[in-house]
């Protein structure tokens, strides 16, 4: 078999179509992309890699096949196809989560973070987020939620800094990206010291949305039970629980035994220490009963 015969044998078994025109094997990711493996040599083996756009005639002048790695085995080419087949799954969520596309979110505004691309925030509740990360894990690709409480101040704290920001002038006046660096500096900071509930990681995307539509119904419930700890709080012992600390008072009690009370109780079995090899020793032999012998 050739290496396109056996590459095309490996990517059916895993339920993924391909076809082969010319030196080029063609495997659709989706109805707008394609993956093309042109033959480079077919002894070593090897193929190069493009991601083009699916059903473009080849002399289109718009139409571009951009090489992204070169594979050497089976192995590679089957791993290279699962690897684009997820990025462009958690694309397609990314894209799902930015315009609410599923009913069950439609009440959510998601945006996405500035500094990764791959994390989506929706702001719930009276002064919290939900954060969805999509990756893809171990060749999965997953969605990691979560519940973020911000402190009943952050509003107060980011419109300061906002005013101040905007009201910047002269030499220290910033520009418009310097300004949202500073706003994500302090909302990071902010992140950092709220109430995180940890919502789990989900590979069923189906799963997902009913996850968030959930969390954005008990967003007010949650922040309410979200509560920082005082710090006067006085955490009970685990010992407590089993009345530990009532056991240590009993036990230093006992410590504390009357000295005197200990000398009274020798006193009332004072023994002569001469006596004490001699068993008979301090028995008057008058008060004693004689003994008649017998004959």
């Amino acid at each position: 078999m050739s290496f396109f015969e056996d590459i095309a044998a490996a990517l059916d078994r895993d339920g993924i179509e391909s076809r082969v025109h010319d030196e080029t094997m063609f495997v659709p990711i989706t109805a707008d992309v394609e993956i093309q493996f042109v033959e480079i040599d077919p002894h070593l083996p090897a193929a190069n890699v493009y991601i083009a756009a699916a059903d473009v005639d080849e002399d289109d002048e718009e139409f571009e096949a951009v090489l992204v790695s070169v594979v050497f085995s089976v192995e590679d080419a089957v791993n290279t196809v699962s690897e684009h087949v997820a990025t462009d799954q958690v694309v397609t969520v990314l894209r799902d989560l930015h315009e609410a596309t599923d009913e069950r979110i439609s009440d959510l505004e998601f945006f996405p973070d500035p500094v990764n691309t791959q994390l989506m925030r929706a702001e719930v509740g009276q002064s919290a987020e939900l954060q969805v990360l999509v990756e893809v894990v171990d060749g999965e690709p997953c969605a990691s939620v979560t519940f973020v409480a911000l402190a009943e101040s952050y509003d107060d704290l980011v419109d300061d800094a906002i005013g101040e920001l905007w009201e910047s002038d002269g030499d220290a006046e910033l520009t418009d990206e310097d300004r949202a660096r500073l706003f994500e500096t302090i909302h990071a900071e902010a992140v950092a010291e709220a109430e995180v509930l940890d919502l789990g990681r989900f590979a069923d995307f189906d799963r997902l949305f009913d996850v968030l539509s959930l969390a954005a119904d008990q967003a007010e419930e949650w922040e309410a039970q979200l509560l920082p700890v005082e710090d006067g709080f006085d955490e009970p012992e685990v010992y407590d629980i089993f009345g530990r600390d009532g056991l240590d008072d009993e036990l230093e009690g006992l410590d504390d035994v009357d000295d005197d009370d200990e000398e009274g109780f020798d006193d009332d079995f004072d023994f002569d220490d001469e006596d004490e090899d001699n068993p008979a020793a301090g028995i008057d032999p008058e008060s004693q009963v004689p003994l008649n012998d017998e004959v």
